[in-house]
């Protein structure tokens, strides 16, 4: 609205929610539901419909190939990547007595936890929003959970936050803390309104990560993790990872290039190819 004064005036945006299968199967875990597309199918169904114009992501949740006669051009500034942790008896992880449930519904989060604390129960099907399962927590079902530190802060829910895991504790996911803009790949119009919108140095790291992905083609049970970011000179460090579910076997890698989108992509693609080698054949099979 700032850049567009025509979309300032009364009526010129509406704002539609969509509930996706994800947001309303919330009994299973999400690999068992299919793994890919449960949080964007029926949002990209109404953009190439026609029922809306524009469609606003969580890049975490968009699977990396785009549906037909969409584009994703915009990214919006990253909010921060890290996972927080959040206990009523313990004030980080590590203080965790063995034996203790933490809460999860992602398998990045269970493998790594499980491998460096695997006296730890993880209980995997932890679903549902933030104050379901904060819930969950103050009744004892778990005695910890985590969760998207950028999730929690556009709730505006930072006060449940007990420690802060470090980028070396827990990896994030790709593309955690980003938020896509997408719309139909003919509508110049959107496309325009919807550039000024765009963090450039966000695009790029996300870009980066989603190359890694799409190299490994991670099934939904693969535990995947991966972070770029800019180094202060200016440079490119991606942190790759994958996992098996229980935690004990952890591949790493690492990458350092320029900060451009070309370079970025092929460094992503690069770590995926090197995971995929080191991991061997049946690492990826659901």
């Amino acid at each position: 609205m700032a850049t567009h004064s025509e979309l300032a005036e009364e009526g010129a945006i509406q704002i539609v929610i969509i509930k996706t299968t994800g947001d309303k199967i919330l009994s299973q875990p999400l690999a068992d539901i299919g793994g890919k597309g449960l949080f964007t199918k029926e949002i990209d169904e109404a953009l190439i419909n026609g029922e809306i114009d524009i469609a606003v992501h969580s890049m975490k949740d968009v699977p990396t190939y785009l549906p037909e006669k969409t584009i994703l051009p915009c990214n919006l500034q990253r909010e921060d990547v890290r996972d927080a942790f959040i206990s009523l008896s313990a004030a980080s992880v590590a203080e965790l007595p063995a034996g203790s449930t933490v809460g999860t519904a992602s398998l990045r989060r269970k493998s790594q936890l499980l491998h460096k604390y695997p006296s730890l129960n993880v209980l995997e099907n932890f679903r549902g929003n933030v104050q379901t399962r904060l819930r969950k927590l103050n009744e004892g079902v778990v005695q910890a959970t985590l969760l998207a530190l950028a999730g929690l802060k556009r709730l505006d829910m930072t006060e449940n936050v007990t420690s802060i895991l470090s980028i070396d504790e827990m990896l994030p996911a790709v593309a955690q803390g980003a938020i896509g803009i997408a719309c139909r790949s003919d509508d110049n119009k959107m496309a325009n309104f919807i550039a000024s919108l765009n963090h450039e140095e966000t695009r790029l790291a996300v870009a980066c990560e989603r190359a890694f992905l799409e190299t490994l083609d991670g099934s939904c049970r693969t535990p995947i993790a991966g972070y770029a970011s800019k180094d202060e000179d200016g440079n490119c460090i991606f942190k790759g990872l994958v996992a098996s579910p229980d935690g004990t076997r952890v591949l790493e890698t690492s990458r350092k290039g320029l900060y451009a989108f070309e370079d970025m992509v092929l460094m992503g693609k690069d770590a995926g190819k090197e995971l995929l080698s080191r991991a061997g054949p049946g690492f990826f099979d659901c």
